[in-house]
């Protein structure tokens, strides 16, 4: 399905309501089949949030995870600590694509039994739930913070505990204190000292917390990530418009609520009210060029981009190195689309520059490779001209209602 989106204005004082963060949602779906006492509310209802609820409660030898590459690091440590079950866990084109080896090793240290299916190093890959006693095991941290996360939320259930050591700079380390956070709502002690993470085990219970026999109810916060789009349309929006988005924490533990501070620099400011954030664009922009280091926070490089890119500003973008192993190579994907539309985009393997660019040329068709953060990141360019955007709905992946949410606030969308 491909859509056209023609310059339109946004209503004033807008409202959405934006469903619970993937990556928190994804996270505690994986504690709670570990602990089922947990109960949880405002669950994505990202494609992604489904699979993994599916993947979990699935009795199959084969579990198919699409897209989902959270799903396949965090559900290769879950069943390589499910004794006596044998699965093989598998995925698209390309998941098939996307390396797992560092995780992999870093289980069979720990005595899990995984083998490649396929090619080494590369989903697909079989699993042999088996008790894993051995509690000391190094990782390479500047890869991916989901490998790291993916054995700190299988840790409490092993044996002995885990103490993991990181090698390298840590990236995205806001997705690790989240990780840990939502480890300490639920009753497990951990500690994160220097390089070392230490979580205690909890094998022989069913409930996170023993001393404390009573249910323990968590309630999701709102997308970080899903905001950011909105966060670009309030920055292309005339002085005083305003657009509410529920339900958000001002101690967020998502490493995007950087967008707060970032989009400070094109005129947005951001106010907590009610477990609400009302995006107001309160000045005119800072022509001056963003410089930002996204290490902690990379899901937003592409709407900050194509921001920048709306707005005639040039940036320097840095700390990208994990968008090259995403749903595509989001670096490349970025300098193909922003230059079909006229403008000029300088890439490394970590970093991106966009130089000033006056044109946007009409109707262009938007690629999306497949990546939802293709679609989504594009479709505020719409406000400054028309714009096509191809496969659009792939947004189901993180955004299943965006294109309808969009409608709501004024955006003008066609087949």
């Amino acid at each position: 399905m491909n859509l056209l989106l023609k310059p339109s204005t946004v209503n004033n004082k807008s409202k959405i309501n934006i469903t619970g963060s993937k990556s928190e949602s994804n996270r505690l779906l994986l504690l709670q089949a570990l602990y089922p006492s947990i109960k949880l509310e405002n669950i994505s209802n990202s494609d992604d949030s489904v699979l993994m609820t599916d993947a979990l409660s699935s009795s199959s030898e084969i579990v198919d995870i699409h897209h989902a590459g959270t799903a396949m690091r965090f559900l290769t440590a879950y069943f390589s600590i499910q004794e006596g079950r044998e699965v093989t866990l598998t995925g698209s084109k390309r998941m098939k694509e996307r390396p797992i080896q560092i995780l992999v090793e870093a289980l069979q240290e720990l005595g899990a039994d995984i083998e490649y299916v396929e090619n080494s190093g590369f989903p697909p890959i079989k699993i042999k739930g088996k008790k894993l006693t051995k509690n000391k095991v190094s990782l390479q941290a500047n890869v991916s913070s989901q490998y790291i996360s993916a054995l700190l939320l299988i840790a409490s259930k092993l044996e002995n505990g885990l103490e993991l050591t990181l090698e390298g700079e840590i990236t995205s380390v806001p997705y690790v204190n989240m990780t840990l956070s939502l480890l300490d709502e639920i009753g497990v002690e951990s500690s994160f000292v220097g390089n070392k993470i230490t979580v205690k085990s909890n094998s022989k219970s069913q409930i996170p917390n023993p001393s404390n026999q009573q249910p323990t109810t968590l309630t999701v916060e709102s997308d970080w990530s899903s905001a950011s789009y909105y966060f670009s349309i309030a920055a292309l929006c005339e002085v005083g418009t305003e657009i509410t988005l529920s339900s958000y924490k001002e101690n967020s533990l998502q490493g995007d609520s950087a967008l707060v501070e970032i989009y400070k620099h094109f005129g947005v400011e951001t106010t907590f009210e009610n477990h609400s954030i009302i995006l107001r664009k309160s000045s005119f922009v800072n022509q001056k060029s963003l410089i930002v280091n996204l290490q902690s926070s990379p899901d937003i490089a592409q709407t900050i981009a194509v921001t920048c890119f709306a707005l005639g500003i040039p940036c320097d973008l840095t700390g990208l190195h994990t968008l090259k192993i995403k749903e595509t190579d989001r670096l490349v994907a970025l300098k193909t689309e922003i230059e079909k539309l006229g403008g000029q985009v300088d890439i490394t393997d970590k970093s991106l520059h966009l130089a000033t660019s006056n044109i946007i040329k009409e109707y262009v068709p938007v690629k999306t490779y497949n990546d939802h953060r293709m679609a989504m990141a594009f479709a505020p360019l719409a406000l400054k001209t028309p714009i096509v955007i191809e496969d659009a709905e792939v947004v189901s992946k993180s955004y299943p209602t965006f294109w309808d949410d969009l409608e709501s606030i004024g955006f003008k969308i066609t087949k």
